[in-house]
């Protein structure tokens, strides 16, 4: 065999090669379910007045305010995926959220403030009261019975400072739901959580840089279920790791005041 013919044998060995590896991406390509991650930001606008908490998602004070979406999925996606929504409103004194919950599968047994209420059907709201996430982040986690847990921390899972019972008591919370869910509700259930979180509060806590316009707070939204029959754990910034954490603040999203 010429050398000519050697090159031709090895550019037409090299092409189907490539054929047949192009073939087996193009495969698991379309076997994957597509993530698309894109930076997450969600403007905070003023309120005139205090808000009197109720759970209504469409009243006067909310009915205009735009709804953020926890829809990203940790791990592997879940059987049971709820829709779970979230808006955010603040005054001169006092940060209001209202979580919406298009659930099944909801239980709360956890009752006292910083009990793992993580485990049960739970609405989280993670934020750092300036654009700094060094300077650390509270979580305010809160199931469906209303029970609340609530710390700050400078390093994930690392040395949390559990926010003190009389502070806790000056977070007003409404939930929907009665304070114990057991046995588990099964059927499709809306469960709603509305609260105010005063800034008094936070900034005994950790450096804060009160809301204004123009202000940038970083912060992220979950919900999960650790230990009800269908657990999930979603988020409204994608967490790009391979396993359920919420304790990532590098991939908070952006809170913008109005």
């Amino acid at each position: 065999m010429n050398i000519s013919r050697v090159k031709i044998v090895f550019t037409l060995g090299t092409i189907l090669f490539s054929i047949l590896v192009g073939s087996c991406e193009d495969k698991q390509t379309t076997n994957k379910e597509i993530r698309k991650f894109e930076p997450m930001k969600y403007e905070v606008q003023k309120l005139g007045s205090p808000i009197i908490l109720d759970g209504n998602w469409k009243k006067e004070a909310w009915k205009n305010v735009p709804a953020l979406e926890i829809k990203n999925y940790m791990g592997e996606k879940p059987e049971h995926l709820p829709r779970a929504q979230a808006k955010l409103l603040y005054d001169d004194n006092n940060l209001y959220v209202i979580f919406r919950i298009e659930d099944q599968y909801v239980r709360a047994v956890a009752t006292e403030y910083h009990d793992s209420v993580c485990a049960d059907s739970c609405a989280e709201f993670f934020f750092t009261p300036s654009p700094d996430i060094s300077q650390g982040y509270f979580n305010i986690e809160i199931n469906a019975g209303g029970t609340m847990l609530f710390n700050y921390q400078i390093k994930p899972h690392e040395a949390a400072v559990k926010v003190a019972s009389t502070d806790c008591d000056q977070v007003e919370i409404f939930h929907s739901q009665p304070k114990i869910i057991e046995p588990e509700i099964t059927e499709p259930t809306t469960w709603i959580l509305e609260y105010c979180v005063p800034f008094s509060v936070i900034e005994k806590y950790a450096p804060f840089t009160k809301p204004c316009s123009g202000v940038i707070w970083k912060a992220n939204f979950y919900k999960c279920a650790d230990k009800t029959s269908h657990p999930h754990w979603i988020t409204w910034s994608v967490v790009d790791r391979p396993q359920p954490d919420f304790h990532r603040p590098e991939f908070f999203g952006t809170l913008e005041y109005k």
